[in-house]
């Protein structure tokens, strides 16, 4: 696993998220929902793993393996208040989800562009 790709493992880690993310210096925060057992989530990783520091380097993303913690990865979609899906990319800013791509939607290029937009 890339170095910019942080396991998410617990739900103090997500309340720490939610918390830091209403910081007005500090970047939005990227969660990466992957099915270790889908073929498209493989594929979706491997764009972020080949093109997220070209487009936004310095910002780490949040790896949530959701067959080892789908309890988290329920939260996350019940906290906020967007549908799962598998794979999917969350971008959190000021303690809600701003953006969300699922499946073959989830490009670094995408993801930059909403983080640039606000």
């Amino acid at each position: 696993m890339k170095d910019f790709l942080i396991p998410l493992t617990d739900f103090e880690q997500l309340t720490d998220i939610i918390n830091q993310s209403k910081s007005e210096e500090i970047k939005p925060f990227f969660i990466f929902k992957h099915s270790t057992r889908c073929s498209i989530s493989s594929m979706a990783l491997s764009r972020i793993e080949r093109g997220w520091q070209a487009k936004l380097p310095d910002q780490p993303v949040y790896y949530l393996d959701l067959i080892a913690y789908r309890s988290l990865s329920d939260q996350i979609a019940r906290q906020f208040d967007v549908q799962h899906e598998s794979p999917q990319l969350l971008m959190i800013k000021n303690g809600q989800c701003v953006y969300h791509a699922s499946h073959n939607s989830i490009h670094p290029e995408d993801a930059a562009n909403a983080a640039y937009a606000i």
